[in-house]
């Protein structure tokens, strides 16, 4: 103790400035200093600790086994907050207890082993704690009545969140179909002066020229001029045709009409117009045993899909090449396979294929909406059929078209 004293005045000058109380013990755990804030939190007298065992500030319960974690606490040497996880008190001079908080910290002066410990007094932070505790279970008992009372208003209220969940459904679908419609309507512009400009200048410039011809003699050249500009009118109603059905298909309007009819008579149509279109050398290859085949279907549909399918193979395939068209019956399921020679279909962009408006980077130059093939899977799917697609570039598609047939004979 007189080893320690020799540096008291330090010791004060130092300890005076912390708010924290400092009890200093030595190895034999009697108190050889302490601080203003020390006497005050225990409800001492200055100096009036000095001297006493440090047993004096703790619990009685406690005292058995304090004076062995101090001795293991001197050895090891290490600073720590005392009593991690555990509730720790002191003893007021007037016997009350009350909650601390401790940090030791050892030291030596002149080879003399000393613990200094931290004292905070806690009482008004326990007190919070408690009151935040009291708080919780106040709060959560509330929200268990408020739960309970929550539920009968939830229930009442599943239905309405359900109309509207139902009306913004609605209305979400009102502004994606506006926003297509848009789309179309800029697209359309768009197609109409790459697609009709050619076309409307070839009909221009024929009937300037049929009118130049006036002589007898000269009929096969206005006939020459009269199916140049037939068949730029056909185009141009092909394709406000495509534009009629794409907005049918949107707004729901089209209406199927199933009718029982010779598949043959489709073929043949189709071929027929499709020779028409035939470049030099090409041909089509006509399926083979049809000719007892009688459907159920919808005509017209059937007439469209193939239509596009074969012309799509006339149009993209070369000189000197054949289109082969093949037929399969079996168990209610008609299909057909549309097989080219020609360009093909890069890879990068086969997934794209049946989108509205999409022409695959090798197709950019010839004529075409781009909106054909999404009108034939549109209108399979709604009569529950379906198409696929192989392609290789530059050496050929295979176009196959399920359909579910209803009644055979």
């Amino acid at each position: 103790m007189r080893v320690f004293e020799k540096n008291n005045n330090i010791f004060k000058i130092l300890s005076e400035a912390i708010s924290e109380g400092i009890v200093v013990v030595n190895k034999d755990q009697i108190i050889v200093a302490t601080n203003e804030s020390a006497n005050d939190i225990f409800g001492y007298e200055k100096d009036e600790l000095v001297g006493e065992k440090l047993t004096i500030l703790i619990p009685k319960k406690h005292h058995h086994a304090h004076p062995k974690y101090v001795e293991k606490f001197i050895d090891d040497s290490g600073k720590r907050s005392m009593g991690i996880g555990r509730d720790l008190y002191g003893v007021r001079k007037d016997d009350s207890k009350f909650p601390v908080e401790v940090g030791l910290n050892p030291f030596e002066i002149y080879e003399n082993s000393y613990v200094m410990a931290l004292v905070s007094d806690i009482t008004l932070r326990k007190e919070q704690e408690v009151r935040i505790q009291e708080l919780n279970t106040e709060l959560e008992e509330k929200i268990r009545k408020r739960t309970q009372e929550l539920s009968i208003t939830i229930k009442e209220l599943e239905e309405e969140i359900k109309l509207r969940k139902e009306a913004e459904a609605i209305t979400q679908e009102s502004l994606k179909k506006e926003r297509q419609l848009n789309e179309l309507k800029t697209k359309f512009l768009s197609l109409v002066s790459h697609e009709f400009k050619t076309p409307l200048s070839g009909i221009l410039t024929s009937a300037t020229l049929i009118g130049k011809y006036t002589k007898a003699e000269q009929q096969e050249k206005r006939d020459k001029h009269l199916d140049t500009i037939k068949n730029k009118v056909k185009y141009l109603d092909n394709i406000l045709n495509d534009f009629l059905s794409v907005e049918r298909l949107e707004s729901g309007k089209v209406k199927y009409k199933f009718t029982t009819f010779p598949l043959s008579k489709v073929i043949n149509e189709v071929i027929y117009d499709a020779n028409m279109l035939l470049k030099d050398g090409q041909r089509i290859k006509y399926p083979k045993d049809i000719d007892e085949y009688v459907i159920d279907f919808d005509e017209k549909i059937l007439e469209l899909v193939l239509t596009n399918l074969i012309r799509n193979a006339i149009k993209y395939s070369g000189e000197n090449t054949t289109i082969d068209l093949q037929v399969l019956l079996e168990n209610d399921l008609l299909t057909f396979y549309i097989i080219d020679q020609g360009i093909g279909i890069p890879e990068k962009e086969q997934e794209f294929i049946f989108k509205r408006y999409f022409r695959a980077e090798n197709a950019l130059l010839d004529q075409g909406t781009g909106i054909g093939l999404n009108i034939v899977k549109s209108h399979l799917e709604n009569l529950g059929g379906s198409i696929t697609f192989k392609s290789k570039e530059n050496q050929g598609s295979t176009f196959t078209v399920n359909i579910p047939i209803s009644k055979l004979s």
